[in-house]
């Protein structure tokens, strides 16, 4: 496992929060040496004060930063983050950065490949390295409701794949993984699948936080993490399109419905509930 990775995460969004929690306590159990970054400096030291007495915290570096500055204002945080452990330099760099409308695609695409094309170059310069980027389930299947989300998430999986095979002879990988919805604390100290606004079944981010090191550690190429119906309509998008391309067409408007009432959006219902006439 490499000793030494950068983490991203948006400190606005609190699947992304928690996840990013999961993940790092999975990686430094194994060793790695930590870059915490974000734009919330204070939640990036609580997040490292909770790892005290379990890791060695001058492991655990937090180095704040904003990918909406841009590429120039980050050169400067991606130089400190390589000079941050002499000799290690960044092997795994895990992006999990997540921001809904009005910022989701400075945010989600252009921030992102901003701070891989900074960070890429020292990869090569050091013989390789692993970008490990947490996409959606909605960047492999049509998301009704979610459409720009979506859309920032179907470029981003189109710019890693291509980059990988553009470097993967210079030791460049990347893992995509593409999570359904996960269970993550809804500030309340109640989980989101105990909540009665969001019944539908949702993966762990402990679970999903160990899935994806195990994906990463393996070099997949790209991983689903989800329960069903949503790991139903990924096959069925990826393997049989008629299918379940005409699937999400049938349920569509009916998701978009039900999303604006904030009900379950990955019920087997959708399937089965007949639409409601409107005057």
């Amino acid at each position: 496992m490499s000793k030494s990775l950068e983490e991203m995460k948006s400190d606005d969004d609190n699947l992304s929060l928690c996840f990013l929690h999961r993940n790092i306590s999975k990686f430094a159990s194994l060793g790695a040496k930590l870059i915490l970054s974000a734009r919330n400096e204070a939640e990036l030291v609580r997040v490292k004060s909770e790892l005290k007495g379990k890791y060695a915290p001058e492991d655990v570096k937090v180095l704040p930063l904003d990918l909406a500055s841009g590429e120039e204002g980050l050169k400067g945080v991606v130089e400190q983050a390589v000079s941050l452990f002499p000799g290690a330099g960044v092997d795994y760099l895990v992006h999990n950065a997540a921001y809904e409308r009005p910022t989701t695609f400075e945010v989600n695409v252009f921030g992102t490949i901003s701070l891989t094309k900074l960070v890429t170059p020292h990869m090569l310069k050091q013989g390789g390295g692993h970008f490990v980027v947490i996409s959606s389930a909605a960047g492999k299947v049509p998301s009704p409701g979610q459409a720009i989300y979506a859309a920032s998430k179907h470029a981003l999986q189109g710019y890693f794949h291509s980059l990988r095979s553009e470097f993967f002879h210079k030791g460049i990988k990347v893992t995509v993984v593409c999570p359904g919805p996960i269970e993550t604390s809804n500030g309340t100290g109640t989980s989101t699948s105990e909540d009665k606004k969001s019944p539908e079944k949702r993966v762990s981010s402990e679970r999903c936080a160990e899935l994806t090191i195990i994906a990463a550690s393996h070099n997949l190429k790209e991983a689903w993490i989800s329960y069903q119906p949503v790991l139903l309509v990924m096959y069925l998008v990826q393997y049989m399109p008629f299918l379940g391309f005409w699937l999400m067409d049938k349920v569509g408007e009916k998701r978009v419905e039900v999303a604006e009432k904030k009900g379950n959006t990955y019920s087997w219902n959708l399937l089965f509930q007949k639409k409601t006439k409107t005057n």
